[in-house]
């Protein structure tokens, strides 16, 4: 039988999502014993100690979890001075772009977002038959005057990533604000800041307006900063009647027990935040001055990795890096052709990454060089 028949056309037209080389298919395809990983930005030192503390004794495994989660709601909103009723949790931050998506998108509504940025808000557009309105990165950043060109009177949804994945740029505080001033009052705007903790002083903070325009939207996620990527956790801030419409349309029992509990506990790790974002800080220092030794140029990064330019095509550049044990990610699988998407790791994986690239550079460049001597 040809399922194909069956399958919705937005569906037929879809590749799966490819998640990053792991380690171990690393190891297996070239036999290596050690490999670096450095393609899903995640947190070079692990997950948060208290998290994982909170872990070793589960109770209840065998009964449903509170669906409510109103203790952990209301220890998130408390720390942007809302209340638990402005929260909603998801099975990770992708679970409640989803959600948005369900709540407001319908079939030819239209969807305006940076591209390239996060994969999947254009395939979840497609995906509920709405036209994703892509507008190009301005050196590498979000165009937001072209964003608002862009908006058309079919315009439901704004999608602002920031920090922008695959970028790692983030738009400026002022002319977001201007942008959000100049935002017609009936479309949704979406603040998807993943990253939003490693961001620099005077950076836009999505929950600010919150409070001050309705029809906003910020998600965030513990995978990064708090080290919980396999546990799946994150959440979204908006106003209370937005999280009620939300709510309508969230999976029951979408965080685990394990997930609620660990994220709990990590939400006081304060030591390993520091830490992590001492770390973050450190290793960005360095690889900036070594990609610009070895004639690499980036783009600015306000999160926890580089979007690293490199001399010949990004998937031939990810093989010759993933040969040698260090993965990353290739730009040509995120709309970013000749670029790799980087993680910024501890010292030591660092070092490693650029002493490979100290080698594979001079390769890259030599046939250049010799057609221009």
């Amino acid at each position: 039988m040809h399922y194909v028949n069956l399958v919705r056309p937005a569906v037929r037209l879809m590749k799966p999502y490819t998640a990053g080389t792991t380690v171990q298919q690393a190891k297996e395809r070239f036999g290596l014993k050690n490999v670096v990983k450095l393609s899903s930005n995640e947190n070079p030192l692990g997950p948060s100690p208290r998290a994982m503390a909170a872990l070793s004794d589960i109770p209840n495994a065998h009964v449903y979890v509170d669906d409510d989660h109103a203790e952990l709601r209301a220890r998130i909103a408390e720390r942007y001075g809302l209340t638990k009723d402005h929260v909603i949790v998801g099975h990770g931050s992708n679970d409640v772009c989803m959600m948005v998506f369900k709540t407001f998108v319908a079939p030819g509504d239209e969807v305006v977002q940076a591209d390239p940025t996060f994969s999947l808000f254009p395939k979840d557009t497609a995906l509920f038959d709405a036209t994703a309105v892509r507008v190009p990165l301005r050196n590498g950043v979000h165009d937001l005057d072209a964003m608002l060109r862009a908006i058309t009177s079919k315009t439901k949804l704004v999608i602002i990533c920031d920090p922008n994945n695959p970028t790692g740029t983030r738009v400026d505080a002022e002319a977001f604000a201007r942008f959000v001033g100049a935002l017609p009052p009936q479309i949704v705007l979406l603040v998807d800041q993943a990253y939003r903790e490693y961001m620099p002083a005077g950076s836009v903070e999505g929950v600010d307006f919150v409070r001050t325009r309705p029809a906003t939207i910020v998600t965030r996620t513990m995978s990064k900063l708090y080290g919980l990527a396999s546990l799946r956790f994150g959440y979204a801030l908006a106003e209370p009647e937005l999280i009620g419409y939300l709510q309508r349309v969230r999976l029951p029992f979408n965080v685990s027990r394990p997930a609620a509990m660990a994220a709990l506990a990590a939400l006081d790790d304060e030591d390993f935040v520091a830490r992590t974002l001492e770390t973050n800080e450190a290793g960005k220092a360095y690889l900036e001055r070594e990609f610009t030794r070895l004639g690499l140029s980036y783009f600015p990064t306000a999160a926890n990795f580089f979007a690293v330019h490199v001399p010949v095509s990004a998937t031939i550049a990810y093989e010759a890096l993933l040969e040698r044990g260090i993965v990353v990610r290739s730009g040509d699988g995120l709309g970013l052709p000749e670029y790799l998407r980087i993680t910024i790791g501890t010292k030591r994986e660092n070092k490693t990454l650029i002493g490979v690239l100290d080698t594979l550079v001079a390769e890259w460049t030599a046939p250049r060089a010799r057609r221009l001597a």
